[in-house]
């Protein structure tokens, strides 16, 4: 790679981080596992779906047991900041958002398993944050201002969270970190934060006014120097497909908006990923951490995979100089290294999907290499 890249910074990213309703039963402070879905009323008995499928998984579990070999690899990678997409509330409201079906939170008492993982930034305009009512959110919110996470993407009122969380890691290098989401990932529109009320960041569906207002976004705290990260809740549970609305809003963020990388996640499942003007779009990371084991239905899509993106960056001019993603496997509620045949299904995947975006992929002995073109 040549002396210009002997300082590098490191970003880690990863899809969404479900530990509340099952995950947070096997923690060591669970919160009360009542539930208001359809067929699911405890959420215990997501841990026995799990068992069913896996074997045993000891109850309590340490607060690092969730992240299992993950850690192992972020020690090695020394990232300089850690962003996820935490997908549940953080409260002990009993205040669930009436027809939504689906209720994830996790209990307070279990916040510490995020500082495990020493998670830097939670982006959380997603479509579980609110599961558990405004009161539900607010309470998120104070739990991580009071535990030092960064966040963006939510807050108590829209200014809050339009602001990016801010991250110096060099001198005269900044890391910006905002957070939208689209109503097409299921964020019911009354979640919109206002200026009178908490909520979400809720992009209209791709349109040309959004990309003018998030270029204002990002202009109005933009320095020189500074790479501008856009984490983007958007799209279905399932499914390969990329719309072309999507692209479209990608690269105009990317040519329009001066965004350097695309954080994409909603889908279960990872999805392609595109260099484009040398700029990676990671269309849909995939969950990192969910209580899916056991769960029948979409195994094609193989939802018990996960990745770790290390993007790596030129802090003097910030070019994307490697791009190295670390396929995990979830096993008894557990981040675990996977088989090599599931390594190859993953580099599989990501060079169809991937087909004709500028990148692809090759393994060196348990991780993906992205050669940029």
């Amino acid at each position: 790679m040549g002396d210009r890249y002997d300082h590098l910074c490191t970003i880690f990213l990863c899809g969404d981080l479900m530990i509340g309703r099952g995950i947070d039963q096997i923690l060591p402070f669970p919160a009360d596992p009542q539930l208001y879905e359809p067929y699911v009323t405890d959420a215990r008995e997501y841990v026995v779906f799990a068992e069913q499928k896996n074997g045993p998984v000891p109850k309590p579990v340490d607060f690092s047991y969730i992240w299992g070999d993950a850690l192992d690899e972020l020690e090695k990678r020394n990232p300089d900041v850690r962003i996820v997409n935490l997908e549940t509330s953080i409260t002990n409201s009993i205040d669930f958002w009436r027809g939504k079906g689906i209720n994830y939170k996790m209990s307070p008492g279990n916040l510490p398993c995020l500082h495990s993982a020493s998670v830097d930034c939670c982006t959380l305009s997603n479509n579980h944050v609110l599961d558990w009512g405004y009161c539900g959110l607010v309470q998120t919110l104070d739990l991580l201002d009071e535990s030092h996470i960064s966040y963006s993407g939510a807050g108590r009122t829209i200014q809050e969270a339009l602001r990016p969380a801010v991250f110096a890691l060099r001198p005269g290098f900044r890391v910006l970190v905002f957070s939208l989401g689209s109503e097409s990932s299921g964020i019911p529109p009354q979640w919109r934060a206002t200026e009178k009320r908490a909520g979400v960041v809720i992009i209209d569906e791709y349109d040309k006014m959004s990309i003018r207002r998030i270029k204002e976004q990002v202009h109005a705290v933009r320095q020189s120097g500074d790479f501008v990260i856009v984490s983007i809740h958007w799209g279905g549970n399932w499914g390969y497909e990329i719309p072309a609305a999507q692209t479209e809003f990608a690269h105009a963020l990317i040519e329009q908006a001066g965004v350097d990388l695309i954080h994409g996640h909603s889908s279960h499942h990872f999805k392609a990923v595109e260099l484009y003007k040398g700029k990676p779009v990671l269309y849909g990371c995939g969950d990192f951490l969910n209580d899916y084991e056991g769960i029948s239905g979409f195994e094609e899509f193989r939802s018990d995979l996960a990745i770790m993106y290390f993007i790596q960056v030129c802090p003097q001019n910030g070019e994307i100089v490697n791009m190295t993603l670390v396929p995990l496997q979830i096993r008894r509620m557990q981040l675990k290294k996977p088989q090599m045949a599931d390594i190859l299904h993953v580099r599989s995947v990501l060079n169809r999907e991937g087909e004709h975006r500028g990148i692809h992929f090759s393994i060196t002995e348990d991780v993906l290499r992205a050669h940029l073109t």
